[in-house]
C-alpha cells in the first residue's frame, strides 16, 4: 500500500534518539493506530506494548527479536514484533518505516 486515505494525523512528531529517528501518528477510520518515519543510521532498541507490524518502505537494517538472530533487511520488507518485547536495530543508510499496532 502506497497511499492510506481517511486518516487523522497527529501533528507533533514523535523524537526518539536525539531526533535520529522521528516519526507522526496516523489513525485510521476504524480507529487502527499506525506511525510513519524515518530512521538515520544508528544503533536502536525499542520496546512494544502491543504486537507491531515493522514495515520497512526504503533502507537498510538488521534486526533483533528477543530470543532470535540478526536479520538483515535491505531495500523493503516486513517484520513482526510481539507484545511486551524489545527489539534492537542497526540501521545502515536512512531508513522510511511504517509501524502498525496490532490489537491481537
Amino acid at each position: 500500500m502506497t497511499q492510506i486515505e481517511n486518516i487523522t494525523l497527529i501533528k507533533k512528531a514523535n523524537v526518539y534518539f536525539d531526533g535520529r529517528v522521528t516519526s507522526r501518528a496516523i489513525i485510521l477510520k476504524d480507529g487502527t493506530k499506525k506511525t510513519l518515519g524515518i530512521m538515520l543510521p544508528g544503533e536502536y532498541e525499542f520496546s512494544t506494548e502491543v504486537k507491531e507490524e515493522m514495515e520497512i518502505i526504503a533502507g537498510k537494517l538488521e534486526y533483533k527479536l528477543e530470543q532470535e538472530d540478526w536479520k538483515m533487511i535491505e531495500g523493503s520488507g516486513v517484520f513482526y514484533v510481539p507484545g511486551k518485547q524489545s527489539f534492537k536495530l542497526k540501521v545502515y543508510s536512512v531508513t522510511d518505516y511504517c509501524c502498525s499496532y496490532l490489537n491481537e
